[in-house]
């Protein structure tokens, strides 16, 4: 049976275009776009007919930067596959990049089909993996041409969490010299962890217990300092680079010096580090533990350079770093000493409102905001033109949006399992309305009308914004 549905009279905002048109949508892909009231658009039949009039029409987000179900910390993150894919619908996103984790002396098929059973037939998007390589030996480097061939084509490594994750130069350099042969992408978290351990030692010794402090240790310089180092192995290693969560103005500097040189070195940043700060982690009765996460929140003068790198391209893709732990019984473990709250803030739920706030403010353009939320993360890890932009053959992941409406975003209305939102009582302009993917609702009209299943598994290729 084949299944039509169009959307009429909405503004259809891409990454490259504005413009009023109908979409028609046919098993399950965008069958075609044609001007609004045109005879093209007035023979467009289907089954279904969603009214966008005054509203946008908008490509699903591509949040390449999540952590459902991760341990962390001797606890687990609170969004389940299920839970957090759910909410990221409600909010507009409608595929995901999620990490498998390779255990440290485990192979990374192993880690992979972990995660790969945690997330099929639970997800309501669509949904992808990135590596995370803990471990790097003959045996690790060989399996990341395999994951490579099978569509995991991007690999985690951090310079942060000695004893957990990190991974020394030699390690990354290695990884590094594979992804330049097989086509992989190293994503970095950018942190001198071995400095940060011996700071985080001294503020406990001094009694410096409470969360403001993980900010205070964990060094805008000792980020920049890292981001340079990894930036350097990967021109030696002639491998590209996509630093994650860059919070810090001298790692943005370190960035673009990068990328003034011609090097194939990018970046992402995220919402906390563009709408919250140090004045969050401040917060008393340990209310800062809520906004304890890795890269910290900066002070506030960090955000214009963040804001300015994504106007010029410096900084590319903004994703969420999705990792949330509630408050009462997760975030508490750290009472008395800030280095045991876990790490990692909720926000699935909330980038693609707070990236459309950032248009109302005048940050960023209407086609940018797409760009940076839609097609580059799509074109980054390999899923365009099937995820990223409204086009004839593409998914039909589809936002109907309303520039107009007003929320304030709450615990008490999110759909995150999280108890509570790093953004309470904020109030911004625009809402997502109704929400296709490929061309089934999971939100319409503002119900839930999604299923535990839908989404599917999506291997991706390599990198594509190389190309």
């Amino acid at each position: 049976m084949s299944s039509r549905t169009v959307i009429r009279g909405g503004l259809v905002v891409t990454a490259s275009d504005e413009t009023h048109a109908d979409v028609l949508i046919e098993d399950g892909r965008v069958a075609a776009l044609a001007a609004t009231g045109t005879p093209a658009a007035g023979a467009f039949t289907a089954e279904r007919v969603i009214d966008a009039s005054g509203k946008y029409v908008i490509p699903g987000g591509v949040d390449g930067h999540t952590h459902m179900e991760m341990p962390f910390g001797g606890t687990y993150a609170a969004d389940t596959f299920e839970t957090g894919t759910r909410a990221a619908a409600w909010g507009g996103t409608t595929t995901i990049v999620d990490f498998a984790i390779q255990s440290t002396g485990r192979s990374l098929r192993e880690g992979l089909d972990a995660w790969h059973a945690k997330a099929e037939g639970n997800c309501a998007i669509d949904y992808g993996f990135h590596m995370i390589v803990s471990d790097v030996n003959q045996e690790t480097l060989k399996e990341m041409d395999l994951l490579v061939e099978e569509g995991v084509t991007s690999f985690k490594q951090f310079m942060a969490y000695p004893g957990v994750f990190y991974s020394d130069d030699g390690q990354i350099l290695r990884a590094m010299q594979r992804c330049a042969e097989n086509g992989g992408l190293i994503m970095m978290h950018a942190e001198n962890g071995i400095a940060i351990d011996v700071l985080v030692e001294q503020a406990l010794a001094r009694g410096e217990t409470d969360p403001r402090y993980h900010g205070e240790v964990r060094k805008a310089l000792l980020e920049a300092e890292a981001t340079h180092r990894a930036i350097r192995l990967a021109q030696v290693a002639g491998a590209p680079l996509y630093v994650v969560h860059v919070s810090a103005i001298e790692a943005v500097a370190e960035l673009a010096r990068a990328r003034d040189e011609g090097l194939p070195v990018f970046g992402e940043t995220c919402p906390q580090y563009l709408f919250l700060s140090t004045d969050n982690l401040a917060e008393p009765d340990f209310e800062g533990a809520k906004y304890v996460c890795s890269t910290p929140l900066r002070p506030r003068e960090h955000q214009a350079a963040l804001w300015r790198g994504l106007r010029t391209n410096d900084l590319q893709v903004v994703s969420t770093d999705h990792c949330p732990f509630c408050f009462t019984g997760q975030k508490e473990l750290g009472r008395g000493d800030f280095s045991k709250i876990p790490n990692g803030m909720p926000g699935v739920e909330n980038r693609m409102d707070l990236l459309h706030q950032a248009v109302v403010d005048g940050h960023i353009s209407r086609r940018r905001w797409i760009e940076i939320a839609c097609a580059t993360p799509a074109r980054m890890f390999g899923l365009y033109p099937k995820k990223g932009t409204l086009a004839p053959g593409a998914d039909a992941d589809v936002v109907v949006y309303d520039p107009h409406a007003e929320q304030v975003l709450s615990a008490e209305t999110h759909h995150m399992n999280v108890d509570y939102s790093a953004y309470e009582g904020k109030r911004i302009t625009g809402r997502v309305e109704t929400v296709l993917s490929r061309g089934e609702p999971v939100v319409t009209a503002r119900e839930y009308t999604g299923r535990k299943g839908h989404g599917v598994y999506t291997p991706r290729s390599t990198c594509q914004y190389l190309n």
